[in-house]
């Protein structure tokens, strides 16, 4: 994925929002401005090529008052499908939260 599109599809409003996303929007207190923001100024840390309905990728960015967000989000038919929102664990990421812990078994 490219975030050049992630940013054309905001910029033309062309967003879905997934009934688990907004779950967690409403559960967290995420708000519409926070991840906008998020998906205009992050990264992509990890892609989903293979996921269905549409690819998808994580998006690490920090709200506008610098605490970490993790976004997972997907293109498809023209538009940009926010799949679901976070705050990531500390017990689970390393490296500001763009890399995943090993687990240990």
């Amino acid at each position: 994925m490219d975030f050049d599109d992630i940013r054309k599809l905001i910029e033309a409003n062309s967003i879905r929002w997934t009934d688990h996303a907004l779950k967690r929007i409403i559960q967290r207190s995420i708000s519409r401005s926070d991840i906008l923001h998020v998906l205009s100024n992050g990264e992509i840390i990890e892609e989903y090529p293979d996921d269905y309905p549409h690819p998808s990728c994580l998006v690490l960015g920090m709200k506008e008052d610098k605490s970490p967000l993790h976004i997972v989000c997907g293109i498809g038919d023209s538009e940009l499908w926010v799949i679901s929102v976070y705050y990531p664990d500390p017990e689970k990421w390393i490296n500001n939260f763009k890399q995943r812990k090993e687990i240990k078994i």
